[in-house]
């Protein structure tokens, strides 16, 4: 192999600063690309992207180097034995790549996060996540779902580009084919006065859409003539459908962007002029991102997935839990299964004893439900427990097998108090909510019913005193009735209580 006496690492630890010249940055990005893509094209994953392993030769070009060949092949040991099992440097390391076979899968989009950190060091002179431990970045990066921070001044095309290589799900990260357009297309461009001229009139703006998809994920499949497409399922719900399936009759330019195709529709007459970043292309009854099921699986993987890419010829690529890579196979082998999104409720199936990642049972012993917060691109289901009350410490986000998931909602729920239960897995102040309520009601039912019987009391003691004075009032009338009848009632009174009646003078 031919001997390269430098890197760019080695420059830019020469330079002061450490950063290298935006003309420089781009021109050693276009040759990385074109390096990375010949990878590529071998179906191989460099994984190891940094500067300290771009060589340079007598021409002052990139040359993509450090395969791990000498682990690979001649089967030395590394210094660090756990460099084998992060598949790669950490400071450069994607999401997927520290756990591929619980967060993965690995695939070419994970070169494109490599390459988005190898060029933030040039441009900055400073590694990604500096100063940090191992730890540290793993807690950033895969945890938080952080970004580093890109420095301001670049062209767009090229901000937006790397900003896209950052994105998390790394189906929503662009191809290093987007990545080398990009480049190549703001190698000549001049900043003036405040913007960039000699831009390419093609600038792909990296925005939602109004989905969780990119603009990279909806530019990857070009439609043709003659393809069945439908509209592309909301994250929210992955049943609804604005249009029905149709076949693609007629392009416009520029369809792998922000263009529009005519699509003939079953039972309309004319067809329906309609953005490419609305539809998706249907083969055998499946497209990109649909929920399968592997019919004859490797019971060390999950048998429920997400599915990445279908050629028209039916060849397909499957993200499952177990596998680093994606697995490939044929439409044949795969049928469509219930779909998961973000905001469901889900619980663990009751056949399953003992499940793949850990998970909190209720007091009842059964298992608990928790609702869905992500999707990993492997299908693993990112799920927390509002109903669970979290001590600081405690972990609040749990794992989960999709074949070993299933949906809970009100419909599900047989009984009443399975409804309420249900209610309680919202939020877990629903339980002491509706005890203080229990104890309120129970208070004012017991205030209201003791002023009920105490008023009651009350009325049946002062009857039964009138009753005793009434009496004894119809007594006394009835030993002085011949004596006093005629007297005011004050002297009858008296005289009764004397026993005798005063003489009277005669009128």
């Amino acid at each position: 192999m031919k001997f390269y006496e430098g890197s760019v690492g080695d420059r830019m630890s020469k330079l002061k600063g450490g950063k290298l010249p935006l003309p420089d940055v781009l021109r050693y990005g276009v040759g990385l690309a074109k390096g990375i893509h010949e990878v590529h094209l071998l179906d191989n994953l460099v994984l190891n992207i940094k500067p300290t392993n771009l060589l340079l030769d007598e021409h002052d070009q990139v040359v993509l180097g450090d395969f791990g060949i000498p682990f690979l092949l001649l089967g030395i040991q590394l210094p660090d034995p756990d460099m084998s099992l992060r598949l790669g440097s950490p400071n450069y390391m994607a999401p997927e790549q520290w756990e591929p076979e619980v967060r993965g899968p690995v695939s070419v989009e994970t070169d494109s996060w490599g390459f988005g950190c190898c060029m933030l060091e040039m441009l900055t002179g400073v590694q990604p996540w500096f100063g940090k431990s191992v730890g540290e970045i793993y807690n950033s990066v895969v945890l938080k779902h952080e970004k580093p921070q890109l420095p301001s001044g670049l062209p767009p095309a090229v901000e937006n580009v790397l900003s896209g290589c950052f994105e998390y799900d790394l189906r929503n990260r662009p191809l290093i084919g987007d990545i080398l357009h990009a480049f190549e297309s703001s190698r000549d461009a001049v900043f003036n006065d405040g913007e960039w001229i000699g831009l390419s009139s093609r600038v792909s703006l990296d925005k939602t859409l109004g989905s969780s998809h990119s603009t990279w994920f909806l530019a990857k499949d070009h439609l043709q003539v003659g393809d069945i497409v439908r509209s592309r399922k909301t994250p929210s719900n992955c049943k609804s459908m604005a249009v029905a399936e149709g076949t693609v009759v007629g392009l416009e330019k520029d369809t792998d962007r922000d263009g529009f195709v005519l699509v003939r529709v079953q039972g309309i007459h004319n067809p329906l002029r309609v953005s490419v970043t609305t539809l998706e292309r249907v083969t055998s009854g499946l497209a990109a991102g649909d929920w399968v099921h592997l019919q004859d699986h490797n019971r060390n993987h999950s048998s429920i997935g997400i599915l990445h890419s279908i050629d028209r010829d039916g060849c397909v690529t499957v993200g499952f839990i177990g596998l680093e890579t994606l697995w490939e196979g044929h439409c044949y082998q795969l049928q469509m299964a219930d779909p998961f999104s973000v905001g469901q409720f889900v619980t663990l199936k009751g056949n399953v004893f003992t499940p793949r990642f850990p998970w909190l049972h209720k007091r009842e012993g059964i298992w608990a439900t928790g609702k869905v917060v992500q999707i990993l691109p492997n299908g693993c289901l990112v799920v927390q427990f509002p109903g669970k009350f979290a001590l600081k410490g405690d972990c609040k986000s749990f794992l989960a097998d999709p074949a070993e998931a299933e949906h809970v909602s009100f419909d599900t729920c047989p009984t009443l108090v399975d409804k309420y239960q249900h209610v309680e897995d919202h939020h877990w102040a629903v339980r002491p909510l509706m005890v203080a309520f229990g104890v309120l009601a129970a208070m004012k039912f017991g205030f209201i019913v003791g002023h009920s019987v105490g008023a009651r009391l009350k009325k049946g003691r002062g009857s039964k005193t009138h009753n005793r004075e009434s009496g004894r009032g119809n007594q006394d009338g009835k030993n002085s009735a011949g004596k006093s009848k005629w007297l005011p009632s004050p002297v009858a009174n008296m005289l009764s209580r004397d026993g005798t009646a005063p003489p009277v003078a005669a009128r």
